[in-house]
């Protein structure tokens, strides 16, 4: 069976291995980014009519001005992010299952406030919604660990939790002057499999949009490939 290699920022990427691991995969966690708080100022939460929420790193970096914005409830991206979300004190009125862009299709004509990273993934809103961006976070890019280089030397399945995830890790094996040929892809969406590129050896899509089946998925191909 090939080996897993995980590649999303902490605490996830230590959830994930642990995950794979009791899957019985052998997984080795080398995350490429390091999530930044950033300075920002919390908005005045009237006439917002709740928080568009697409990371839970936003309720672990916001700060203490999160807490002006409680009144407001969460429309989650998934649940681990709602899980943040309630841990910081705010109610969460949706949790998601498909992506912040699902949860943007279905939303009630008004005004409402994103908090998010650093370069969102553009939405597409529906006729009378109007959303505010606030960025609370950015993420660093970080080099291929040297444990990560030596394991994709030879066969192995690559865990892709982002699209960013996705086209620096294609820049650091063209960087490093790894082949692509012997590397399956485990990817969470469409989008993340496009920003990877082509010369793959295998790249295949999560059915939904959380760890748990990307694992399962990358599971299969290890075995499989």
């Amino acid at each position: 069976m090939r080996p897993l290699l995980v590649l999303r920022p902490q605490p996830g990427n230590a959830a994930s291995v642990a995950a794979a691991q009791a899957l019985g995969l052998e997984a080795l966690g080398a995350p490429l980014f390091a999530m930044q708080a950033v300075a920002w100022q919390a908005p005045d939460p009237a006439g917002y009519a709740a928080i568009l929420a697409g990371s839970a790193n936003l309720f672990r970096l916001g700060g203490p001005d999160l807490a002006t914005l409680r009144a407001l409830p969460v429309l989650a991206v998934g649940a681990e992010t709602a899980r943040e979300a309630q841990g910081a004190g705010f109610a969460v009125a949706q949790t998601g299952e498909g992506g912040l862009a699902d949860v943007a299709r279905g939303l009630a004509p008004g005004r409402y406030l994103r908090l998010s990273g650093a370069d969102p993934v553009p939405l597409a809103l529906p006729e009378g919604v109007v959303v505010d961006t606030v960025t609370l976070y950015a993420a660093q890019p970080l080099p291929l660990a040297p444990a990560a280089q030596a394991l994709l030397r030879d066969p192995c399945v690559v865990a892709l939790h982002s699209g960013e995830a996705a086209r620096h890790f294609a820049q650091e094996c063209g960087r490093l002057g790894l082949a692509r040929g012997h590397v399956g892809l485990a990817c969470l969406a469409p989008r993340i499999a496009q920003m990877a590129g082509a010369g793959w050896q295998a790249v295949e899509i999560s059915a939904m949009r959380r760890d748990q089946p990307l694992l399962a998925l990358a599971r299969q191909m290890c075995q499989n490939l």
